[in-house]
């Protein structure tokens, strides 16, 4: 009996995970100049807040001295700055995107952050099995073509007892703003977002990879299969986002 095929992100056209993953890092690269404008009038600024909280949540590790913060899938670099921020010392970025890449060079270079970022996949990472404290990524691990890889490399890399942290986009349970909610990211959010960045695709692409995620509840469940204790989430703004975090085994 064959195993079910790896749960990923299904852009249009993609055939299987490397088409995949191609598709994704030349959408990004494409829209990377215009994300973070982008990225704040698309969801009111709220995104701000998100990334707050998630830093907040994440206080006990940041407080630590010395841990190893490690932001996969970090794009133009806002929640690496803001743990670089309240940890009080550098942490590091990874993606496999170089526009996005040269876009959080550039602004930690505005910021004056000392963080450095890498150019590398999430499902390969060149790190040492254990050498993270905390790893974390925000709106990034949906774009993954293989969820199950993804963890499985998170896992690898933090040391036994270390955070996992996934910042990422829900679906609401309430049916009325539910409702809402779909009517926005389909009809609008496409319209501005590809007007603004030029790229009509991506911005039907975003909201659709939101709609075929894994809900909290299978997520967390992933995580605990890929070797993670205490797998939990916490849902913000009214389940439009979903913060997991767990526990390497």
């Amino acid at each position: 009996m064959s195993a079910p095929p790896a749960r990923g992100t299904t852009p249009p056209g993609a055939s299987g995970e490397d088409d995949a993953a191609r598709w994704v890092r030349g959408m990004f690269g494409r829209v990377a100049r215009r994300y973070d404008f982008l990225n704040h009038l698309l969801s009111l600024n709220t995104d701000r807040y998100w990334r707050a909280r998630t830093v907040r949540r994440l206080r006990p590790v940041l407080d630590v001295p010395g841990a190893r913060v490690l932001d996969v899938c970090c794009g133009t670099g806002d929640l690496l700055f803001a743990l670089e921020a309240a940890h009080g010392n550098r942490a590091s970025g990874s993606d496999f995107c170089h526009p996005m890449l040269e876009a959080a060079r550039a602004k930690a270079r505005r910021k004056g952050a000392r963080s450095e970022v890498f150019e590398a996949d999430a499902l390969a990472l060149p790190l040492a099995a254990g050498s993270v404290d905390l790893i974390t990524t925000a709106f990034g691990f949906r774009n993954l073509a293989n969820y199950e890889k993804g963890l499985l490399e998170m896992r690898r890399v933090l040391r036994p007892g270390g955070t996992a942290a996934i910042l990422e986009f829900s679906q609401p349970r309430n049916r009325l703003f539910a409702a809402f909610y779909r009517f926005y990211s389909l009809r609008v959010l496409p319209a501005i977002g590809g007007v603004v960045s030029g790229d009509p695709g991506a911005y039907t692409y975003l909201p659709e990879s939101v709609r075929k995620f894994p809900a909290p509840d299978e997520l967390a469940a992933m995580m605990r299969a890929a070797g993670f204790e205490q797998a939990g989430y916490e849902l913000m703004t009214f389940g439009i986002v979903a913060l997991h975090t767990a526990i390497a085994a």
